[in-house]
């Protein structure tokens, strides 16, 4: 199987989002929102075997399975969003950070947004102000739309809890064409649901496209079981 697999015509010209599997699954839930609340659809699917094995059913009783790692776009949204559900094993992390970079240059994008959460009980004092810092690869063109934001911004240091995000950025290569950013947030493992709704909309304002937004729309597998469905509680008597 090719890294990326089509399963419809369509655009990547685009912005990028890309949530890293890190601290709290943050970055996937704001992810969650963003495809949801701009009612983005499934366009592709990424080899499986890159990843710890899983599948599930798709939002909204649409036909078909979910797997590990997906892209999803629409023709009326200037934005992609790739969605990765599953850890990638680590025998193979180098290799699909090799393969993941050179399909965002061979695919067109247009800008990276990389999203991670950080382990909060790391968290030096120079970073106690914000809950939010980025950093933008030195060897990459400016990133549109941060002149406004006020984060820290730190060369690429250790980042407690967030997964491949420093691996990546130190894979770049000198001449990267892309304007690329990472967004960090600090959490603590628990109900991040109101983390990653300021997550998405800090998204939303670098990129220019809150003004698509008018509600935040939550999936409806966050109410089936984000957390799992609850006990039965006949086991307690």
């Amino acid at each position: 199987m090719p890294f990326y697999y089509p399963i419809k015509q369509a655009a990547l010209n685009k912005p990028l989002i890309l949530p890293i599997v890190s601290a709290a699954n943050v970055s996937q839930l704001a992810a969650d929102l963003l495809i949801e609340s701009l009612s983005l659809q499934h366009i592709g699917t990424f080899d499986p075997g890159y990843f710890i094995p899983m599948a599930g059913g798709r939002e909204n009783d649409e036909a078909g399975i979910s797997t590990a790692c997906e892209l999803f776009g629409s023709d009326d949204v200037n934005l992609i969003v790739m969605q990765q559900r599953s850890p990638t094993l680590k025998a193979r992390k180098q290799e699909f950070v090799d393969e993941l970079l050179a399909f965002i240059q061979k695919s067109g994008f247009t800008s990276v947004t990389f999203l991670s959460g950080v382990d909060l009980s790391n968290r030096t004092d120079a970073q106690m102000m914000t809950p939010f810092y980025q950093i933008s690869p030195s060897n990459s063109p400016p990133f549109p739309g941060l002149a406004d934001l006020q984060f820290p911004q730190p060369p690429v240091p250790f980042i407690p809890g967030g997964g491949l995000t420093r691996r990546i950025l130190s894979s770049l290569p000198s001449s990267w064409p892309i304007p690329t950013v990472s967004l960090l947030q600090f959490v603590l493992e628990g109900d991040n649901k109101a983390d990653a709704q300021m997550l998405a909309s800090v998204v939303a304002q670098v990129g220019s496209f809150h003004a698509l937004i008018k509600q935040w729309k939550q999936p409806t597998s966050w109410s089936a079981g984000l957390f799992g469905t609850p006990h039965d509680q006949t086991l307690y008597g």
